[in-house]
């Protein structure tokens, strides 16, 4: 809280339930008897100094530590997706920072599948593995860790690379991209891959800039711009389903949220647009 203070990221003339604003609660906290003693166990017991865990903008960049992810677009994600670059295995960059992999597509369409074909050794050095169906119309925003952690654990799992519209959380590591948008499911083109295209994936870890485009096939190689019009008239994979035991709860806010722009926007509802295409639907079967 008192990093984020220092970053200007709180508003501190903010009164607080204390009765007293915000300014004067961190102003208090900062040389607190409590607070100092909490940073000495901390010292005692695990040889940390506290603040040598979270750091200003300036001392990180003393320190030569980045910002950790990446956003890469392409015509597979064209709203957009994440990677925690620095997650990527060191050897796996070259003299620039930059991961680059370039081979055909294993597409999966549940996490299931793809954990088996992982242990039953189907995934192979140098693969890249399309995980779709499992975004927020497909299963909510379960994480999908455990396909992560069993790449982790393979001997050769930093050359393979996982695109994906599920969710990750702060445990994911190596070449793993999410979040995916649009989702398989919202007729992204991530739902259109299928196995033995062609894809190439460029991370820039130092630059934190990336792409991950579908340019072909094994023997026929063309632009990302023709990738994107191939997949434009493809249709969506027809395995790929909604979780079966999906709440309703959950698949009334997925669509909701998609309606209203999808996860890259926010995840909120634009009640405006709502409206507007329950109207549209409305008047559609009214037609019929």
């Amino acid at each position: 809280m008192l990093h984020l203070r220092d970053l200007g990221l709180i508003r501190e003339n903010i009164m607080t339930v204390t009765g007293h604003t915000m300014k004067e609660n961190l102003d208090w906290w900062e040389h607190s008897e409590r607070r100092q003693k909490m940073k000495q166990k901390l010292k005692e017991a695990d040889q940390i100094d506290a603040d040598e865990v979270i750091m200003s903008k300036e001392k990180a960049k003393e320190r030569g530590l980045t910002s950790t992810v990446t956003f890469p677009t392409g015509n597979i994600a064209p709203e957009g997706a994440v990677i925690k670059s620095t997650s990527i295995d060191p050897s796996r960059l070259d003299k620039n920072q930059i991961y680059y992999h370039k081979s055909t597509a294993k597409v999966f369409t549940s996490e299931a599948s793809a954990i088996e074909a992982i242990k039953t050794k189907q995934i192979k050095k140098g693969d890249i593995m399309i995980l779709t169906g499992c975004g927020p119309l497909g299963t909510g925003m379960e994480e999908t860790y455990q396909v992560t952690s069993a790449l982790k654990h393979l001997s050769y799992g930093k050359y393979v690379t996982l695109i994906t519209d599920a969710r990750f959380s702060g445990v994911s590591t190596g070449a793993c991209i999410g979040h995916v948008g649009p989702e398989g499911l919202a007729d992204g083109p991530i739902g259109k891959l299928q196995d033995g295209d062609l894809i190439e994936v460029r991370i820039d870890a130092k630059h934190l800039e990336g792409s991950i485009n579908f340019i072909g096939h094994a023997d026929q190689e063309f632009s990302s711009e023709e990738g994107a019009r191939v997949l434009a008239s493809r249709k969506v994979n027809p395995n790929i389903q909604p979780a079966e035991k999906l709440p309703d709860d959950t698949r009334l806010w997925a669509a909701l949220q998609k309606v209203s722009g999808g996860t890259w926007k926010g995840s909120v509802y634009d009640v405006d647009r709502i409206v507007e295409v329950l109207a549209a639907g409305e008047k559609a079967l009214k037609e019929k």
